[in-house]
């Protein structure tokens, strides 16, 4: 898998697509290791466009939370931004929308970011 990605100042996108899910995972955590080694203190903050996943399992939520984890533990900054209604629905369920910022989209992600 790959994660098309572009720069806002300090801040990288992703474009996640597809489904997040066990065929996927690894691909997916494995796409994503490069930018989180990246996101560092004085590195770029990270955004995870998911306007293109169209869903995301009970694997995909735990490569998130690896994610968050490894961001937070370097103190980089990695939020979400543009869910679908499917994966909306699943950030609710699962409360993982307490384990990574969610955003309405990604201007709104990014001005977050790049504020203070």
């Amino acid at each position: 898998m790959e994660i098309p990605s572009r720069q806002s100042g300090p801040v990288r996108i992703l474009d996640v697509q597809g489904r997040l899910d066990h065929g996927q995972a690894k691909a997916f955590e494995a796409a994503l290791a490069p930018h989180l080694a990246d996101c560092r203190k004085d590195g770029s903050a990270l955004v995870l466009d998911f306007s293109g996943v169209v869903y995301i399992s009970s694997v995909g939520l735990r490569v998130l939370l690896l994610a968050a984890k490894q961001a937070k533990a370097q103190q980089g900054r990695i939020v979400v931004a543009a869910l679908t209604p499917i994966v909306t629905e699943v950030f609710q369920v699962s409360h993982f929308n307490l384990v990574l910022q969610v955003f309405p989209d990604v201007p709104a992600a990014v001005a977050h970011l790049t504020a203070g």
